[in-house]
């Protein structure tokens, strides 16, 4: 946030007390803190430092000031210079009548309030409490801080001309398709934009802009896509093949879809029974694509990182700048639950569009999609990212091993494929019947970074329940260990 300047006019002799409590005040509080309040004497250039501030913050009383050689007190000189450049005014008033105040004050105070809307206070307590709201109102006002989401917060300088009517009536014609949505084709983009709570009057939403813009990354420069492929296990240099996708949500998720197809193995049955052939992708399609929307819909957009989509030889990572809403768990992830979207007012055109669901049936789609096929549990990361692992099959025979294992139970898969899984093998010979560490698994695998050693090894091996955490309540703990469950213990017979 800006820094930002507060000029404070009063009587210096009246308000001495509650000039300093504001300054003390607003420069500590935790959200005001980059608000500086300026406080004047008359041996300085007063006028100067209303020049220089961006809010003009008057406290007036009974007294009206010394008035010296002057016509008028520096209070109102203040106050006039404030209004000659424009400056935000903030004026607050003490609780007297007109025969308590000086009728010199009487008169100021009537001239202001013909211009400025003024706040009435009965004490320093009230006074700080008027300030604050009004100074959160003006950071609201100015989009410093911000109440609504991302995507329905107005754009201050989008216009109709940087939205793609051809995009809004393919929307409008696949909506009606798919959703009954009451628009067609040939209805006012403007009313279709207004049905969706993107435009308002004039001002369109961050979210019109993300869906339909002719650039969208002309406006915000991160809403891209990052795709990169190695054939090792690690992001290696130089990046084998990189692309970086921009374009609206819509476009974003097919182009990285189509990278993520582009790469991976591909099996194509025979003619023998039918004349259609059965073509199967070593990655769910419907999982892949719904990990990429998700990381689109739900991203935060504020950040200055981009979406990533990295295939390794061994997993397919995406991960996206954001968190879980609050209350909801990577482990609350593969159990049903509640659709919470980050940005409400992108995820309803994408749903309309048949492009993503509602019901929060989505990760567990994933997981379920994954597990049908042969191939390891998922993994939902959340550290400085949002991270969602697919893995890919351990051997040139998983396509078969995965349509014959497709008929058996998602669980009894998962667990059949997981312990088939080297890695996790080597895990749990590893721990043993031992109590141990982060690094001290990192240096029996030989290793060396975490988080890599998390994605493959030890979440999977947690979440199928063969290794537990000493201290589950506290992930972090100082102390944590990690050893095998029962159900670890008797995988390793």
């Amino acid at each position: 946030m800006p820094r930002i300047k507060i000029f404070i006019s009063s009587v210096q002799s009246e308000f001495a007390e509650e000039r300093q409590f504001l300054c003390d005040y607003i420069s500590t509080d935790a959200l005001l803190g980059k608000l500086p309040a300026q406080d004047t004497t008359a041996q300085r250039a007063y006028l100067e430092e209303v020049e220089q501030s961006d809010i003009y913050l008057g406290i007036y009383g009974q007294q009206y000031g010394n008035v010296g050689l002057n016509v008028l007190s520096a209070t109102e000189l203040e106050y006039n210079h404030a209004t000659k450049h424009f400056k935000n005014r903030l004026v607050f008033l003490t609780n007297h009548t007109e025969q308590e105040r000086d009728s010199r004050e009487t008169v100021f105070i009537k001239q202001v309030e013909q211009r400025v809307v003024r706040k009435m206070f009965n004490s320093i307590l009230d006074l700080k409490t008027s300030v604050y709201a009004a100074l959160i109102r003006y950071l609201e006002e100015k989009e410093y801080i911000r109440i609504s989401p991302f995507d329905a917060t107005f754009n201050p300088i989008a216009t109709l001309d940087d939205l793609d009517e051809d995009k809004i009536r393919e929307f409008i014609a696949i909506a009606s398709r798919k959703r009954s949505f009451p628009f067609d084709r040939e209805s006012d983009v403007r009313l279709v934009l207004t049905h969706l709570n993107l435009l308002n009057g004039t001002r369109l939403t961050n979210a019109a802009i993300l869906l339909f813009g002719k650039s969208p990354q002309r406006f915000f420069i991160t809403s891209e896509v990052r795709c990169a492929h190695f054939h090792g296990y690690e992001v290696t240099k130089p990046i084998p093949s990189y692309q970086v996708y921009k374009g609206d949500v819509f476009q974003l998720v097919a182009q990285a879809v189509d990278f993520v197809l582009s790469k991976i193995d591909l099996y194509v049955g025979e003619r023998d029974k039918s004349a259609t052939v059965d073509v199967q992708y070593e990655l769910p399609i419907q999982a892949v694509t719904e990990a990429i929307v998700n990381a689109v819909a739900h991203r935060d957009y504020t950040s200055n990182a981009s979406i990533q989509v990295m295939l390794f030889k061994d997993r397919l990572e995406i991960c996206n700048p954001g968190s879980l809403p609050y209350g909801l768990t990577t482990a609350k992830l593969l159990l049903p639950h509640n659709s919470m979207p980050a940005n409400p007012l992108l995820a309803e055109p994408m749903y309309l569009r048949g492009t993503i669901e509602r019901m929060g049936t989505g990760t567990g789609d994933i997981v379920k999609r994954c597990v049908e096929m042969g191939l390891p549990t998922p993994v939902f990361l959340q550290e400085d990212d949002f991270r969602v692992v697919l893995y890919r099959a351990v051997s040139e025979t998983a396509q078969e091993t995965a349509q014959e294992t497709a008929q058996e139970t998602a669980q009894e898969t998962a667990q059949e494929t997981l312990l088939n899984n080297t890695k996790i093998i080597a895990l749990l010979n590893g721990i043993g019947k031992k109590q141990l560490s982060l690094k001290e698994m990192l240096v029996f695998m030989q290793l060396k970074h975490a988080k890599n050693f998390k994605i493959g090894y030890l979440t999977p091996a947690i979440q199928q329940g063969y290794v537990a955490l000493l201290y589950p309540d506290n992930p972090t703990h100082r102390n944590q260990r990690y050893y095998l469950t029962d159900k670890g213990l008797q995988a390793l017979k």
